[in-house]
């Protein structure tokens, strides 16, 4: 692998900026993989599926066929655990969004990628006709946290409640979706319309819940 490009992980799933994603890793290809960035300190790109499988699969005299999108992002490794040979558990953290402007798949599956990292959201402050959002985030949270394990919960501090791209990561994270909305809301660079499309989706599902 060139030092220039970074190990990329496709999955059926979305990883925001801030958000915290447990992965269980069996397969050779990742095995390696995350094991290298653990020793080194280094993070790799988390992309989503839109062909294919998360766990490589054969087809004919080859596998099947992988395709993915080219906005992700950056995944840190937060928590490394090997209780048994062949399987890593870790936890991730979301860091930097990035677009893939060059990609390929090494020899053992693994796919590597040359990435153009992508601005951080603005600073936006939640405007007063969406703050009830934010209410209803921490009531959410706060009924979790009475149930189970703070560390094992979806969100995690430091809390942005101000913020509308944290708020609408958080909310984007959490709300049932198709993968290619979420996908197209975590690749969005305006953080004021992202908190409002999610908002526009919660109470949707809101009046949905109370007929």
């Amino acid at each position: 692998m060139d030092a220039t490009e970074t190990p990329l992980f496709p999955l059926r799933s979305v990883l925001f900026p801030d958000g915290h994603l447990p992965l269980r890793i069996f397969e050779p290809r990742y095995l390696d993989m995350v094991q290298r960035c653990h020793a080194q300190g280094l993070p790799f790109g988390v992309v989503t599926l839109s062909q294919g499988d998360e766990v490589r699969r054969r087809e004919g005299e080859g596998f099947k066929a992988e395709a993915f999108h080219d906005v992700g992002a950056l995944a840190r490794i937060t928590h490394f655990e090997r209780d048994q040979p062949g399987l890593i558990q870790i936890r991730t953290l979301g860091a930097q969004r990035f677009r893939v402007r060059e990609r390929r798949c090494l020899s053992h599956g693994l796919w590597v990628g040359q990435l153009e990292l992508l601005g951080d959201d603005a600073t936006v402050a939640v405007p007063e006709d969406l703050s009830l959002c934010a209410c209803q985030l921490q009531e959410l949270l706060a009924g979790w946290t009475a149930k189970g394990q703070a560390q094992d919960l979806p969100i995690q501090p430091p809390y942005r409640w101000e913020d509308a791209g944290w708020l609408a990561n958080r909310w984007a994270e959490l709300l049932p979706m198709p993968l290619p909305e979420r996908q197209r809301l975590m690749a969005m660079d305006n953080p004021l319309l992202r908190l409002e499309l999610v908002v526009d989706r919660l109470d949707a599902l809101t009046r949905s819940a109370n007929r």
